[in-house]
């Protein structure tokens, strides 16, 4: 049965791709709800932070952003296929040696902070223009469809 349901999220196109690992720095833009009922407003929040944890459950893959706010540190969980997220931007890799960076919560200042890997900016780079070429071509792609609409 578990079989028969991977088969179902493989086939599906529409899954967000892991372009960061743990160690990076990322800008995550969640959505966010204000309000109830008819006044309710939609907007995109940025939360910014490291990921100190990935999760991979068969299909269901969660990774935990942490940053300090105001002296505080805040972790977040973030559900990675959820439609709540509307993208995942990578700010810098991270150069790190373990899987989990639990150990980020008893440091706090310079000894809390994670080396940037060589090459690093040059892999955000690259990713930042991949984004932009398949907004463009998604661009492209609608206007041409609005075009033959219309003819």
């Amino acid at each position: 049965m578990n079989h028969e349901i991977a088969k179902l999220f493989e086939s599906d196109t529409n899954r967000r791709k892991i372009n960061f690992s743990v160690g990076d720095t990322v800008k995550v833009h969640y959505k966010i709800v204000e309000g109830e009922g008819e006044k309710a407003k939609e907007r995109i929040q940025i939360y910014e932070g490291v990921v100190i944890s990935i999760v991979n459950k068969m299909n269901d893959k969660s990774f935990n952003v942490r940053r300090v706010s105001y002296d505080i540190g805040v972790e977040r969980i973030f559900p990675l296929y959820s439609p709540k997220i509307s993208k995942i931007e990578l700010v810098r890799k991270g150069h790190v040696r373990r899987a989990k960076l639990y150990f980020l919560r008893e440091k706090s200042g310079k000894t809390a902070r994670i080396k940037e890997l060589r090459g690093g900016q040059a892999i955000v780079q690259a990713e930042r223009k991949k984004e932009k070429e398949s907004a463009q071509a998604q661009k492209d792609a609608a206007t041409a469809a609005q075009v033959t609409a219309a003819a």
